[in-house]
């Protein structure tokens, strides 16, 4: 059974769109983590340096220049060798000053492999719960494209609210679209891959929206999907008039074209202008919601063969 329904009032609140999941550039990500300690470890290797060349200075009067090369060669630990004589004084000066810088390069080491291993680790344990929280979905909506018509195809499901999953290849994009959708599992891979698809749960969804950047991509998903899920309901977009046909025969219930779209809107402005006028004020001026609603009765409900009239639905 299928009916429109009129919501008097505001429209229904969409949430804004925020961050996915913590991302290496949040401010509680492994990179947020580790910029406060670059200061703190340049400052060091600074002060190690300032302090060696005044010790060279006081300990063995040599010229500047010569004492800052041979602190910085020791504090590096790279290619040592004498720049000048040293005195017994010095010698003891050069093993403490080796140490400190040894000491320095160990921690800034460590600093550099902790913050790949978080970040890798962070990716990977990401990924992991990702791919679980899809596995236990049923009934969802798979979205092959995250550019702008697939944003606003996630935001539409997310008013009503509806779980949904976003196949998106690149990881960039992905990255970019954690700043704008909220709570939603984004697959990272390619949507013309029959494996990529099983794994956002082809087989347990309802329905597959694919509206990627080029009609041949989205016509072989639409082979693909219809090929792995029969009765799945598939929504494609066509760039192209003559692709359309094409994307019905691949499997697509319904194809959409942003030409054919427009031209059905741009032409009733001009011969009917009263009658679109209204519906725009209708909807628009006076934030009317217009939705229709496909609802499942069961053969043993009362309402069964009576008219929408009849059941008194509220309004």
């Amino acid at each position: 059974m299928c009916f429109l329904r009129f919501l008097a009032g505001s429209t229904p609140p969409i949430r804004q769109f925020g961050s996915l999941s913590p991302s290496r550039f949040s401010p509680t990500g492994p990179i947020a983590a580790f910029i406060p300690r670059f200061p703190w470890t340049l400052s060091v290797l600074v002060l190690l340096i300032v302090l060696g060349t005044l010790g060279y200075v006081l300990i063995e009067q040599q010229p500047l220049a010569d004492v800052l090369y041979m602190t910085v060669i020791t504090v590096t630990a790279v290619g040592y060798s004498d720049v000048f004589d040293l005195t017994p004084t010095g010698r003891t000066f050069t093993i403490i000053l080796l140490l400190c810088g040894i000491s320095w390069m160990g921690f800034w080491f460590a600093n550099i492999t902790s913050f790949i291993v978080e970040l890798d680790l962070k990716d990977a344990l990401k990924r992991r719960r990702n791919m679980q929280e899809i596995a236990k979905l049923k009934g969802h909506v798979i979205i092959c494209g995250a550019g702008r018509t697939g944003r606003q195809v996630a935001q539409e499901i997310e008013s009503v609210p509806h779980d949904y999953v976003i196949i998106k290849r690149d990881q960039t994009r992905i990255e970019e679209l954690a700043e704008y959708v909220a709570d939603v599992r984004v697959l990272e891979g390619d949507a013309t891959h029959d494996h990529v698809l099983l794994e956002a749960g082809l087989l347990q969804a309802n329905g597959l929206i694919t509206c990627l950047s080029a009609d041949a991509d989205n016509l072989y998903v639409c082979l693909s999907a219809r090929d792995l899920a029969a009765k799945l309901t598939i929504v494609t977009r066509a760039y192209e008039e003559e692709s359309i046909d094409k994307l019905y025969r691949a499997g697509a219930d319904q194809v959409v074209s942003s030409n054919v779209s427009a031209a059905n809107r741009m032409a009733p402005v001009v011969l009917r202008p009263s009658v679109v006028s209204f519906f725009d004020i209708a909807t628009r001026a006076s934030d009317l919601v217009l939705r229709a609603e496909q609802m499942s009765v069961p053969e043993a409900s009362s309402a069964v063969g009576k008219t929408l009239s009849e059941l008194r639905i509220p309004h």
